[in-house]
């Protein structure tokens, strides 16, 4: 399972209206790198692989390819738009440690 926040909902919709790419699917990746072994990606694609993870919540799809959703399973994909910090983030069981700045984490 992978949820996501109603406040990413309407932010993914916002910027899929702002792009004009209504029928993208919002794709979340793990990648090797960042100071603690693995980092997250996301940008919008029009295609979904027939092992994708697909998630929808509220007519937004997010997609999950098969290696990344080992390390995402469970997770929790919200947005924040406060004095914190701007910007989506990925509430991850998953993930036994992050560097200081955040944005890396180690299973």
């Amino acid at each position: 399972m992978f949820e996501i926040t109603l406040k990413a909902v309407s932010e993914i919709k916002r910027l899929l209206n702002e792009e004009d790419i209504p029928n993208a699917v919002l794709r979340v990746r793990v990648i090797p790198g960042g100071c603690s072994g693995f980092s997250y990606e996301m940008g919008f694609d029009d295609e979904i692989d027939e092992t994708d993870q697909i998630f929808e919540e509220d007519g937004v799809k997010v997609a999950i390819d098969e290696s990344s959703y080992t390390y995402l399973s469970g997770g929790v994909l919200d947005y924040s738009d406060g004095l914190n910090g701007t910007g989506f983030k990925i509430n991850n069981p998953n993930a036994t440690g992050s560097c200081g700045c955040g944005s890396s984490f180690t299973v």
